[in-house]
């Protein structure tokens, strides 16, 4: 049976300054040196949080500029997951184009390309498929660090003729006599060009010969993960589906809290070690972006009272792409306009206090209230979130926000997106071959 990866999390928090002032230069920010890859661990982190290497050391944020950022971010992220349901034209999202939220997702990963291994710190994304990382001499490429083709004695360009020229967006083929494969696609606000290639990728301990990805060569605009991204979706040339014979297309995640500068959490990927006592919904697809990872949403409570949302809602419809995926990538929980406005109106009820609003969360509250926790319902699995997955606060402004949100209303939204820090502290598996979806509480924060 092969060895499952255990990927430690030391993710330093991306919203750090949700709960402290901006950071000014008599603040501190004690930040260790990440875990280093040995055995089967490898190191993971927030791509922007204080600790992280991608962070611009210059750039200090306040929190209310930090909310709108990543609020902005999932925005863009939203637009492009709708885009993703509605057809099957591939597109990126769009960053919102300020410091801390150009990135695409929210977790880097440190992947080696070649022989010998270069390291990368790209972006893990449930919502992806092909991985492409910078290349030396790329044009535009937002990061000095690349990877160097030369340099790699495993190094191979893909043929016109491979069949993975035929799963990636908009293929082309170079003239002969080398006539190998190519591909483009926007990224938002940036426009990627790459060469389909294969090379050894290390995951730890693990090697995966001959792994299909893209190198890029030219980027246009400023959106792009500065160090390229891994797919862990369904689709053809996803992580899953390129291991399969080693991970079995299974994984389970449990994402710390983001509140502080030490966290540690793990990502793994293969059947062993994963929980065995762990309640699930199936997992459905959908023919129009079957990589995404729907699951069927039933209810919502606030506290013990059921929300009354319209019949229909929630429904899943794999003919127009409605219904509700889980993602690692988007921060705050999207739900579309009719489901959001009878949870925002139930949760208020049962609130008391003066309502206020900051930037794109509409459901804020000064001083000390009663805050009661949500529940969300799936076929077969229930998932109660405490107060720390449900509110966003500010210590210095005592000010606490309901950290989720609708669907942008400049589009025709049938998307429900379970986001990141609803899932935090809890373990959520992955199970493609079981088609199952299980979520269990799982304290990963390490003080």
């Amino acid at each position: 049976m092969p060895m499952a990866v255990q990927l430690v999390l030391a993710l330093a928090a991306a919203a750090a300054c949700l709960v402290s002032p901006a950071l000014t230069a008599a603040d501190t920010v004690h930040c260790s040196n990440p875990s280093q890859d040995h055995g089967s661990d490898l190191s993971v982190m927030h791509a922007y949080g204080p600790c992280s290497p991608l962070r611009s050391t210059g750039h200090q944020v306040s929190w209310e500029d930090t909310i709108l950022d990543l609020a902005s971010r999932d925005e863009s992220r939203f637009l492009y997951l709708s885009s993703l349901a509605a057809n099957k034209k591939t597109t990126i999202p769009i960053g919102s184009g300020q410091q801390i939220a150009a990135s695409a997702s929210t977790y880097i990963v440190r992947a080696n390309f070649g022989t010998p291994p270069q390291p990368l710190l790209v972006a893990m994304d449930t919502s992806n498929d092909a991985a492409w990382i910078p290349c030396s001499q790329c044009v535009g490429c937002p990061s000095t660090t690349a990877f160097m083709p030369s340099k790699s004695t495993t190094y191979k360009p893909v043929p016109c003729g491979a069949p993975q020229c035929s799963q990636v967006p908009n293929p082309s083929c170079s003239p002969a006599p080398d006539s190998t494969c190519g591909f483009n696609l926007t990224y938002g606000g940036s426009s990627l060009d790459a060469l389909l290639t294969q090379d050894t990728l290390s995951l730890a301990a693990d090697s995966v010969p001959g792994y299909t990805f893209g190198c890029l060569r030219q980027v246009t605009g400023n959106s792009v993960p500065p160090q390229g991204l891994i797919g862990l979706g369904r689709g053809p040339l996803s992580l899953l589906s390129q291991t399969r014979s080693l991970y079995a297309s299974t994984f389970s995640y449990c994402l710390p809290s983001f509140r502080s500068v030490n966290f540690s959490g793990s990502l793994r990927l293969g059947p062993v070690g994963q929980p065995k006592r762990i309640k699930t919904t199936p997992l459905l697809a959908s023919p129009r972006r079957s990589s995404l990872y729907y699951v069927e949403m039933t209810g919502i409570r606030v506290g013990r009272t059921p929300v009354p949302i319209p019949p229909g809602a929630l429904a899943f419809n794999p003919a127009t792409g409605a219904g509700t995926i889980f993602d690692s990538g988007t921060m705050f929980t999207r739900l579309v306009a009719p489901v959001y406005t009878a949870l925002r109106d139930t949760f208020r009820r049962r609130v008391k206090g003066t309502v206020s609003s900051l930037g794109g969360f509409d459901t804020c509250y000064e001083g000390a209230v009663s805050l009661p926790t949500i529940t969300l319902e799936f076929t077969g699995m229930n998932v109660t979130l405490p107060v720390d997955n449900v509110m966003i606060h500010s210590a210095s402004r005592n000010v606490s926000c309901l950290a989720m949100a609708a669907a942008p209303e400049n589009v025709n939204a049938v998307l429900n997106v379970i986001a990141s820090m609803q899932q935090q502290n809890h373990r959520v598996l992955f199970d493609v071959p079981g088609s199952r979806l299980g979520v269990a509480r799982e304290p990963c924060t390490i003080a």
